[in-house]
């Protein structure tokens, strides 16, 4: 039936392959509560090998991409190779592949990006589980900068416990990977007084133990990270994305 369906003249002009891809770029798309680009390109000769599922690569770029978490991803490109589909589940809006696949993968976030990242309900909660000298901390106004020797600079206004004044902290930081998986702030130093001081190195210690891929990694996919670097006011992540199942979107 599905051959039958691209025995005419349109398979022959490579409809199929059109069709692949925008199903495909729209279900990576579907993951994510707005993106201002999502494309998806199938490169697979001659074309007619679609209708076993077979393709030869697949690259996605995605732009100004906001998570449902409230994070927002300034560029994400993804380069897969020779990897298998179920083609009859295309005409159902659905990528569904037949045997796991790899892709090579660059995620690029903007100053702006991480700073409005940091003050999203979802990441201030994770960092206000910090529990420091058996009090609650509330953080508020954190933002996020880039130093010309591609540091990181963290400042915040933070109270602690019902203390009636914030403790603003100031801290600086290189990035580094760890196990491929791990993104770690290392080489620091901290701003302020000694309270800022030791308040910066707890929340430090614990941002290190949240930069856990796995912790962010969608369903159906682990994230391994092999080089990150600071260039042109944007934190750029080079890696890999293992891909057991495509994820389903929000319904």
């Amino acid at each position: 039936m599905v051959a039958a369906l691209f025995s005419g003249t349109s398979f022959q002009g490579q409809s199929g392959d059109r069709l692949v891809s925008k199903v495909a770029g729209a279900a990576i798309a579907a993951l994510f509560k707005r993106s201002e680009q999502a494309q998806a390109n199938i490169r697979v000769e001659p074309v007619a090998k679609l209708l076993q599922g077979s393709i030869d690569g697949f690259d996605f770029i995605g732009k100004g991409m906001l998570m449902y978490n409230g994070l927002r991803i300034e560029v994400m490109e993804l380069y897969l190779q020779a990897l298998s589909i179920d083609f009859g589940a295309i005409f159902a809006g659905q990528v569904k592949l037949r045997q796991p696949t790899q892709a090579n993968m660059r995620i690029v976030l903007s100053q702006s990006d991480l700073t409005t990242s940091f003050n999203t309900p979802f990441v201030v909660e994770k960092l206000q589980r910090l529990n420091y000298q058996d009090q609650s901390l509330h953080f508020q106004n954190t933002e996020v900068s880039f130093g010309a020797d591609k540091s990181i600079r963290l400042q915040s206004e933070i109270t602690v416990g019902d203390a009636g004044e914030p403790v603003k902290i100031d801290i600086t930081a290189q990035l580094q990977v760890e196990e491929r998986r791990k993104i770690q702030f290392v080489s620091v130093s901290y701003g302020g007084d000694e309270q800022a001081v030791n308040l910066g190195k707890a929340i430090i210690a614990h941002v290190n133990n949240l930069l856990d891929l796995d912790k962010f990694a969608l369903e159906g996919t682990q994230l391994r990270v092999d080089r990150c670097r600071v260039q042109n006011n944007e934190l750029v992540f080079y890696g890999w994305a293992g891909i057991d199942h495509f994820p389903k979107g929000k319904s």
